[in-house]
């Protein structure tokens, strides 16, 4: 596939984890680890829309071009992203560049014109990109041997709700905090439920006395222990490598509302990738083994094959909370 290329702005994804997306986005990132997107996050400042002439760039059709938006600090994940290039180049038998993507919209627009040929998304993102080109979801993660994650609201221990009923009953004092507006676990799930529940419609329209949009996990839990806020929505898989590599701590932090299960974080290839293709990815990444690349994915145990129709509860959820506009990522 042509080669995508694209100048950024910058990266304004922060934090330390050693382990998604996001899955989400929009993984969410959303849909890990999203570091979904993460499964899985999107940075909130802009990538610059590729030109014409960059969509229809030529490229090396023998490369993998594989895209990552994490959902942590670049500078954590990049030694297992090397790695991850290193151990595909290798059981594929060509060359692979796998490169950070720092905004969502770009990681979209590329695997929908198949200028890229995979792409680790948050499950909102990928959903977008299924919705608009028909992109298929072929791999994700288990992490502790289960395929799935959880939306989280966290509070700091010393405030007084333990659950989100009690929190709710305060909302008009409550500073809120979401990570990434396209987040599946950091804002999608959680802005649901709070929607249903008649306290938020968006960042404007509220009963709360503040929102915001941290713009990643490891953002949200650190603001929720610094009590910078009074609640924040995170990825349970992204918060509990954040405990484990000691950069949260859990004894500040207590869960008040945990979501139902969702699916992990897709690796996502464009509508037109070819059957054999498919499954020469799926055994490379089934086969890998390596610790320093799976606890970049959450810390992920193993890699393990996915489909779309894992992904229609999130899917049936961005449809009544009206995320599936590619605005959206903006």
């Amino acid at each position: 596939m042509k080669k995508f290329t694209m100048l950024c702005t910058g990266i304004i994804l922060a934090g330390t984890l050693a382990a998604c997306g996001e899955e989400d986005g929009q993984e969410e990132v959303d849909e890990g680890t999203e570091v979904e997107e993460t499964e899985e996050e999107a940075g909130e400042e802009e990538a610059e829309e590729p030109g014409e002439d960059e969509m229809a760039g030529e490229g090396d059709d023998d490369v993998l071009e594989v895209a990552v938006i994490p959902a942590q600090s670049i500078g954590e994940m990049q030694d297992g992203l090397d790695r991850l290039e290193e151990t595909l180049s290798e059981s594929l038998d060509r060359e692979v560049e796998v490169e950070h993507y720092p905004n969502y919209n770009a990681v979209v627009e590329a695997i929908n014109y198949s200028h890229i040929d995979l792409a680790y998304l948050g499950p909102l993102t990928y959903l977008i990109a299924h919705e608009e080109s028909g992109a298929q979801a072929i791999l994700t993660q288990e992490i502790d041997g289960a395929p799935y994650y959880y939306s989280y609201i966290i509070t700091h221990e010393e405030a007084p709700w333990d659950d989100l009923d009690e929190l709710l009953e305060d909302r008009e004092e409550i500073d809120f905090a979401f990570a990434s507006i396209s987040s599946t676990s950091g804002s999608l799930i959680p802005g649901l439920e709070l929607n249903q529940r008649g306290v938020f419609e968006d960042e404007n329209n509220h009963e709360f006395a503040s929102v915001r949009y941290t713009g990643s996990h490891d953002i949200t839990s650190q603001v929720v222990q610094n009590q910078e806020v009074d609640a924040g929505a995170v990825d349970s898989a992204i918060y509990n490598a954040l405990v484990e590599e000691g950069a949260v701590d859990d004894d500040q932090i207590k869960v008040i509302w945990e979501s139902e299960q969702l699916y992990q974080y897709p690796w996502v290839v464009p509508h037109d990738m070819e059957e054999d293709e498919i499954e020469a990815i799926q055994e490379a990444f089934i086969a890998i083994e390596d610790e320093g690349i799976l606890n970049i994915f959450g810390g992920a145990s193993a890699f393990v094959e996915a489909d779309d129709s894992q992904y229609e509860d999130v899917l049936e959820a961005a449809r009544e909370f009206d995320m599936l506009d590619p605005e959206v990522l903006d």
